[in-house]
């Protein structure tokens, strides 16, 4: 204590001292007065904030997404604490950074090893961003779109947003399974088409990337529950393939094997190709294909994959892993036709990689019941039930069919209303 505090309290008269202490114990307020209160109320009107409490990195997505949307602080610790490389990857901290993009007042502390996330949710905005938005290479902008579109549905204003990065790999969907499959699941729930669109200006692979598409999303005043059972009858099979920085003659190796595996089984089959060369073909060599199969109820099933050089990542320090062949496009054409045939037999209304989507948007319709019909549960759609218990509890009634192996679900809707849209 300096010379001069000790010099101002000393001078205090003992009569000032006894005057400003605490209150007695007649005078403070009872606890039992507050015991009506619910607690996270409770803390918010002490001035304090209650943060739910997580532990690892599984479902980092749907927590930062389901904690916007119900307004909940989250607390994760742990993030992979006893990994060699521990605390959030480099894909994670670009999500909360496009999260921080299309919110206003949204708060993130992330300690110095990036094993702890502080994270209040703030206001979603959406409008036009003016600035591209760089996803990185170590995920594709796949990873990114599923909790964006579901975000931007009860934003403000309707969004677009221009992403840079990798547009296809064999871990996430591609962009043109989104633009095919989710975003005729959006438009089942009631969202509308006109604003709905997904534009890719430059393919990017892995491991350098160098894809760009433009995403505009429209906004919508609540969803609409849905019962939506039936898978009926696949009647067409549309496809894309695309290769960038190699010969077209791999896009049409590959169509023609994938057509001599659907076509004794479907007639109507096109499959169109997408050859990028230059500043459209992005960073590296590769190529793929994405297949969708369409029913005679309206359900859009896909399958799609891509063939590139490994992310740095994922080589294991290969000097020549430059020089590694890749993957014949006839063995690419045959697997992912049999992949997508295997989605087919699973008589869901939608394939097991958007399960989860599916499963978001039966719980934030209105409070009326939903009810869809699946193939086996997918580990993302396993998890998603478990997310949605956790931040909204909302349970879905589970019903296994035996006789097709498909599961019915069933649940009444949060009742997710989008406030800030202006009501015409």
């Amino acid at each position: 204590m300096s010379s001069s505090c000790a010099l101002r309290l000393s001078s205090l008269h003992s009569s000032q001292l006894r005057r400003r202490r605490l209150p007695s114990r007649q005078s403070v307020i009872p606890a039992y007065s507050f015991a009506h209160i619910h607690p996270v109320l409770f803390l918010r009107r002490m001035g304090k904030m209650a943060y739910k409490r997580l532990k690892g990195s599984q479902s980092f997505r749907q927590r930062l997404l389901l904690s916007t949307l119900s307004s909940t602080p989250i607390l994760i610790e742990d993030i992979r604490a006893d990994e060699t490389w521990p605390g959030l990857r480099n894909h994670e901290i670009s999500l909360l950074r496009l999260f921080e993009t299309v919110c206003d007042d949204c708060h993130v502390e992330i300690n110095e090893t990036g094993t702890k996330l502080k994270y209040k949710p703030g206001t979603v905005i959406g409008g036009r961003q003016h600035s591209a938005h760089d996803c990185g290479v170590s995920r594709s902008i796949g990873y990114f779109l599923e909790p964006l579109i579901v975000l931007s549905l009860f934003a403000k204003q309707p969004l677009t947003i221009r992403l840079k990065g990798i547009t296809n790999d064999s871990k996430d969907p591609s962009v043109d399974t989104f633009k095919s499959t989710a975003f005729p699941i959006l438009k089942r729930f009631g969202v509308p088409s006109e604003g709905l669109e997904l534009k890719v200006e430059s393919r990017g692979l892995p491991p350098n990337g160098g894809g760009e598409v433009v995403l505009s999303l429209p906004v919508v005043q609540s969803l609409r529950a849905v019962s939506w059972i039936d898978e009926g009858f696949v009647k067409k099979i549309r496809g894309t393939t695309f290769s960038t920085r190699v010969s077209v003659q791999f896009e049409n190796s590959m169509i023609k094997a994938a057509r001599g595996i659907i076509n004794p089984l479907v007639s109507d089959v096109h499959i169109f190709c997408d050859h990028r060369s230059g500043p459209q073909a992005g960073n590296s060599p590769g190529y793929g294909i994405s297949l969708v199969a369409e029913t005679t109820s309206g359900c859009f099933i896909s399958a799609d994959t891509a063939v590139s050089h490994a992310r740095n990542e994922d080589a294991s320090s290969l000097a020549d892993d430059a020089k590694k062949e890749l993957m014949p496009p006839e063995d690419i054409g045959v697997g992912i036709a049999n992949v997508l045939l295997g989605e087919i037999a699973q008589s869901g209304v939608v394939d097991s990689t958007h399960q989860g989507l599916l499963f978001l948007l039966c719980a934030l319709c209105p409070q009326d019941v939903s009810k869809v019909r699946v193939g086996k549960l997918s580990q993302h759609g396993v998890e998603t039930l478990r997310n949605i218990m956790n931040f909204l509890d909302l349970k879905f009634v589970i019903k296994p069919d035996p006789d097709s192996q498909s599961v019915f679900l069933k649940c009444i809707g949060y009742g997710m209303k989008n406030l800030s849209r202006k009501v015409s």
